[in-house]
C-alpha cells in the first residue's frame, strides 16, 4: 500500500503536479534506508535535495555600491584639453587653403568642380551609347508576349 503510494507521487512529481506535503513525504522515504530496488535511482536525487537545503550562502552581499567620483580627473583633463587647443592653435591659423586639400577662391572651387562633372557626363554618355541595343531586345520581348496571348486564346479555344 505504502509502495503504491509511492509509486503515484512519483508520476505526480515527475509531472509537476505534486503539493509541498507530498514533496515531504517523497524526501521522508528515499531519506530512509527501506527503499524499493526498483526505485534505488530515485534516492541519489532526493539525497541532493536534502544536502542542498542544508547549505547556506556565508559570503556578504553588497547591497549599495559605491558610487565615488573624483573631480581632481575631471580638472587634468580639462588642462590637457586646453593645453592640446593652445598648442595646435598656430598650426591650424597659418595654414593656407590648398594644404588641406581645398579651394580658398569660390570660383576656383565651382571652376574645378565643372570640370570634373563634364568628365563624368562625357564618360557617362559614351557607356549609354554602348548599350543602346537594349531598346532592340525590348522590341523582340513584347513580340513573344504577344506569341504568349495568342498560344492562351488558342488553348482557350482548343480546350487543351
Amino acid at each position: 500500500m505504502v509502495l503504491d503510494n509511492i509509486e503515484k507521487l512519483l508520476k505526480k512529481y515527475e509531472n509537476g503536479e505534486t503539493t509541498l506535503k507530498e514533496e515531504q513525504v517523497l524526501k521522508n522515504y528515499f531519506s530512509s534506508d527501506t527503499v524499493a530496488p526498483h526505485l534505488e535511482m530515485y534516492k541519489p536525487m532526493f539525497d541532493y535535495f536534502l544536502v542542498n537545503q542544508q547549505e547556506q550562502f556565508t559570503k556578504d552581499v553588497p547591497l549599495k555600491t559605491k558610487n565615488i567620483f573624483n573631480y581632481k580627473w575631471i580638472s587634468v583633463a580639462a588642462v590637457a584639453v586646453l593645453m592640446m587647443g593652445f598648442y595646435f592653435s598656430p598650426i591650424i591659423a597659418n595654414s593656407d587653403c590648398n594644404d588641406l586639400g581645398t579651394y580658398c577662391e569660390p570660383e576656383q572651387a565651382l571652376e574645378e568642380v565643372s570640370k570634373q562633372l563634364a568628365m563624368i557626363s562625357n564618360h557617362f554618355n559614351k557607356g549609354t551609347q554602348t548599350v543602346g541595343y537594349l531598346n532592340e531586345v525590348d522590341k523582340g520581348t513584347s513580340a513573344l508576349g504577344y506569341l504568349n496571348e495568342i498560344e492562351n486564346t488558342t488553348s482557350i479555344i482548343f480546350k487543351n
